[in-house]
Order: structure tokens, then C-alpha cells, then sequence
């Protein structure tokens, strides 16, 4: 099977492109290597360090004899994507490709209307080339539980039924997104979910929660087929950045009251939902929806297991929300698609944080203490970042 992974120079990217080609799928990634300028404009670099695409690409060839093909465009260029899915003819699609930090779609108008742009027109050439091109072809396309935001409801997979004045339907569930970010995934999902009604594509949606973890059994082979690990406060998820806190000494920021609750996974599950995804995929016509997480926790019970596995070395400190959010709420999302389909979870374990915090420990020389706290704040119009050394 032939398989394009968007945004495979990207942190889920490229561990996905490994992970498909060590099990025999054909691969291509694309990139416009946006994310690596992220790191140029905030002056903040991945804690582990990374080669470029080609460098990569070399390495997994001569470890492992295995071939992956690389497309350097923006998915905003329609002209790109027609040729690029024309010439590779994949099966299936996988779309990581987009501006995917919250904080960074809410610095100002020009970064909220940037993340709106690259993510929504990307997504809307992609769904035309693929109805021009060859319908057939499986979208699967990463979303974010952040869609939902936090309801005072069950959060269902994608759709709910409901009653109203005497008439029952199923309905896309409400969208409550909390940034500009989780809106362009919003808008997103509303797009693709038009695509399959008029034009019989098939697409699968997968919201999924917070990732941790940086090391998967294909990018250990090599360091130079390492992924990214981002800790500041823009790109850092919530137990990477606690555990490079840990790592170096500093209280672990919990935004708020840390009652907020997030579903989770570990990287290595994130991989597996794809692989299933791509192997039981959507009829014509339909987007499927799948709640990609295996856990729920608190901000604050995530603080207290890093601070356990640190031997509680280090203190939690409780800092003002630079987001506007709900801290407490009622939170229940399903996810049991994934499991039905076979998806063996890893869960979260106080060895796991620990081998996250060894891993940072080794690359402490490279944090730079200034990105680790937030300086955008949503209720500003304008933030300035101070993560710039």
C-alpha cells in the first residue's frame, strides 16, 4: 500500500513515516519545513537535536535498506498538491500538515490569520485534489479533542443523537473550541465532512489528545532518525514540559486551578491509531470519527506523577491561566473505536515519565529557561514572545 504522510518532517510526521515504512508501505512525505522556521522566529530550538529531511531520509535508508520518497511544497500551492498526488498515487492520505500550537495562533492577528490560512486552505486544495485525482483515496486526517472543548456532557465520537421537539437525528457533536488553532481544526472537520457528503470521499478524523514521548523503536535505530521534542511554552505539550522542568530543576507550572482535564497518549499509540485507521478504512462517502487517547488526568495529577517519578525533588507551582478555559468541569470523552479495532495502549506509568525526564536530563545544556513560561496571553490581542535568547 502507498501511503503519503503531510508533514512528515514533523514531530508525529516523521515517527508515522517510519513507523509505516519499517512495516512495508510504500512512503512519501511532504513538508515546507514551516515548523522548522517556528523555531527560527521564536528562537527556540527542539531539545533533542534533529537532522534535516534528506539527512533523515539518507540514514533510514542505510539502516534499514528501506526507501522514502520526499516532496518539499506548502499545501496552500494547489498546483503542488495536484502533482504531488498525482505522481505518487498513494491509497491513503495522512495529514499532519499544520500549524498546530494553540499559544501560537493566539500571539496576534497576523498568527491567528497565518494558522487559519495554512491550516484550512491546505485542507480544502488537499480534499479537491483528491476528488479530481482519484476519490477513492483514504484521508486521515489528524484532529484535536480541543474541538469539543469541555462540555457538561458526555463527549461522543464525532456524532451524537439527539432529540428535538418530538424528532430524533444523528449530528455532528457541538464544537466548543478554546483558540484560533482548535478553530481552523473545526473548520476543518466541517469541510472534509461536506467533501465526503458531495463528492463520496472517504475520510477518517482522529481528535487526538495530548501526545508525550519523544522516542518510538524506529527512531531510536539512530540518532540521526531522532524527532523533535519540544518544551517551551508555545509547542510544548504538558507532561513533555514538566518533565524538561524536572529535568533541570525548576518548579513545574501548572496553569490556573490544574483541574482541567485532557485525554493523553503516548507517542508510540499515536502511530498505531494511523496504522488502523489506514487498515480499516471509511466508506465511501463517510467521516469517520475517532477519539485518539487511551487516558484522562488532571494538569494537576500529570504535575504529581512527574514530581513522583523525580523522587519529589522538584516543586509544583501554581501560575496564573494565560488561557481563557473552564477549571473545573465535567469531563467524559469516549474512545472505544480505537480499542474495538485493536489498539493495544501503552499507559502512563511512572517509568515512562522517568525515561522522559533521563531523556531531557541528557539534553539539559540545551533548555533555555525564558521559553518555558507563557507570555501570550488570549485575552491580549497582541502578545510579545519572550523566548527569543
Amino acid at each position: 500500500m502507498k501511503v503519503i504522510v503531510l508533514g512528515g518532517d514533523g514531530y508525529l510526521g516523521w515517527p508515522t513515516a517510519l513507523y509505516l515504512s519499517k512495516r512495508g508501505y510504500k512512503v512519501a512525505v511532504v513538508d515546507n519545513f514551516l515548523r522548522r522556521h517556528y523555531d527560527d522566529e521564536m528562537g527556540v530550538s527542539s531539545l533533542v537535536p534533529i537532522e534535516h529531511l534528506q539527512r533523515r531520509i539518507a540514514t533510514w535508508d542505510a539502516v534499514t535498506g528501506l526507501t522514502i520518497k520526499s516532496y518539499v511544497g506548502d499545501l496552500t500551492d494547489e498546483s503542488f498538491v495536484y502533482k504531488t498526488i498525482s505522481e505518487f498515487n498513494p491509497d491513503a492520505i495522512v495529514h499532519f500538515a499544520e500549524q498546530r500550537s494553540a499559544p501560537y495562533s493566539m500571539i496576534d492577528r497576523d498568527h491567528a490569520v497565518h494558522t487559519q490560512v495554512n491550516n484550512v486552505v491546505g485542507t480544502l486544495n488537499l480534499l479537491y485534489a483528491i476528488a479530481d485525482i482519484n476519490p477513492d483515496i483514504h484521508l486521515v486526517k489528524l484532529g484535536t479533542m480541543g474541538e469539543y472543548g469541555t462540555p457538561n456532557i458526555d463527549i461522543e465520537e464525532g456524532y451524537i443523537e439527539i432529540e428535538h421537539n418530538g424528532r430524533k437525528d444523528v449530528m455532528p457533536y457541538p464544537k466548543q473550541p478554546g483558540s484560533f488553532y482548535h478553530l481552523s481544526k473545526v473548520h476543518d472537520s466541517h469541510n472534509i465532512l461536506f467533501a465526503c457528503r458531495i463528492w463520496g470521499l472517504r475520510a477518517t478524523d482522529l481528535n487526538q489528545g495530548v501526545v508525550y514521548g519523544q522516542e518510538t523503536d524506529e527512531t531510536i535505530l539512530h540518532p540521526d532518525l531522532a524527532t523533535r521534542f519540544d518544551y517551551d511554552a508555545v509547542f510544548g505539550t504538558v507532561l513533555n514540559r514538566f518533565c524538561v522542568q524536572a529535568a533541570v530543576g525548576v518548579p513545574l507550572t501548572v496553569y490556573g486551578s490544574g483541574n482541567q482535564t485532557r485525554g493523553m497518549l503516548n507517542i508510540r499509540d499515536t502511530l498505531a491509531c494511523i496504522e488502523l485507521a489506514i487498515l480499516n478504512p471509511a466508506e465511501q462517502g463517510e467521516m469517520r470519527v475517532y477519539n485518539q487517547f487511551t487516558e484522562s488526568f488532571s494538569i494537576n495529577q500529570i504535575a504529581k506523577m512527574v514530581q513522583q517519578a523525580a523522587d519529589d525533588k522538584v516543586e509544583i507551582s501554581q501560575i496564573e491561566d494565560p488561557r481563557v478555559e473552564a477549571q473545573e468541569h465535567y469531563y467524559n470523552a469516549k474512545h472505544t473505536k480505537l480499542l474495538d479495532l485493536g489498539l493495544l495502549p501503552h499507559h502512563l506509568s511512572k517509568a515512562v515519565i522517568k525515561n522522559i525526564i533521563d531523556l531531557a536530563s541528557k539534553h539539559s545544556n540545551r533548555v533555555d529557561h525564558l521559553a518555558i513560561n507563557p507570555t501570550i496571553g488570549w485575552k491580549k490581542t497582541k502578545s510579545v514572545l519572550m523566548t527569543v535568547k
